[in-house]
């Protein structure tokens, strides 16, 4: 089945039209995400490719759903997640907590710099990167290769996004000065391996967001960079940095495209809740 090239919405459609028979709901955001709820029991299940993730308030919730499963389609159960797509988790009685201890250690060692010192910051204060037409250029490929890496650590690592933004936008024509800051970030992150992402139980549903954008940060093109936190319930639960694509007039014109924008993620949000 798996061979063939329609096989993955084969088996898409196959499984929702089993979940659907089983009374769960689509969410209206996400395609892959299935709720079922019977009074006070909960059961979410989230699809990803052939993997399924799923969680109940429960437990026996939780081996009622396994056992129909595999009763149905031919699948084995894991267990207790605790790894998944590079992100380690860990449930523990007061939280859950997420980090990319093993992708950071491997991509250190793979990269020879498993080693090296560790900083304190992952970036020079006030450091703003150009094009810099006069270093010496280097090899494109090996320069992609690292962005590639560092930049799958930003899935839970928001101290490290702006300045990863901003290496990734010279791959075109790397050059010496923009790899030293990319040694940086590593040297960085070989000191803070263990930072992570922590979700403390709770049923607060009280959405914050914080934003805030530069006004012609860039040497090259004179365009703008903003950049923002959203949480839920005071957990962080989406984050990112981003280069401008129009040109801003003013820091009054910079602020309210952000504003736009944060009002846009807000509202995405909470359709989704």
């Amino acid at each position: 089945m798996f061979g063939l090239k329609k096989a993955p919405r084969v088996w898409y459609a196959r499984l929702d039209r089993y979940l659907h028979q089983q009374g769960f709901k689509k969410g209206t955001v996400d395609s892959n995400l299935y709720v079922q709820i019977d009074n006070d029991n909960l059961t979410i299940v989230e699809v990803y490719v052939d993997d399924i993730i799923f969680g109940t308030n429960y437990d026996r919730l939780s081996k009622y759903f396994s056992t129909n499963m595999q009763s149905e389609f031919e699948m084995s159960l894991l267990g207790e997640l605790t790894y998944f797509l590079g992100l380690q988790i860990s449930q523990q009685e007061k939280g859950i907590f997420i980090c990319q201890a093993k992708h950071i250690k491997e991509m250190l060692k793979k990269f020879k710099m498993e080693d090296c010192k560790h900083i304190l910051t992952s970036m020079v204060t006030g450091c703003k990167l150009s094009i810099d037409n006069a270093s010496k250029d280097v090899d494109q490929r090996l320069y992609r290769y690292k962005i590639g890496s560092i930049l799958y650590v930003t899935a839970s690592r928001l101290d490290v996004m702006q300045v990863v933004g901003q290496v990734a936008r010279f791959q075109a024509a790397p050059k010496e000065s923009h790899i030293i800051s990319i040694k940086r970030i590593l040297r960085y992150l070989k000191g803070t391996t263990e930072y992570g992402l922590w979700y403390p139980k709770g049923n607060n549903l009280i959405i914050q967001a914080f934003r805030d954008a530069d006004w012609a940060g860039s040497i090259d093109d004179r365009k703008s960079t903003s950049g923002g936190e959203f949480y839920l319930g005071g957990c962080l639960i989406s984050w990112l940095s981003k280069k401008k694509i129009s040109i801003s007039l003013s820091t009054t014109e910079a602020e309210y495209i952000l504003v736009a924008a944060c009002c846009t993620q807000i509202l995405w949000m909470k359709q989704n809740l």
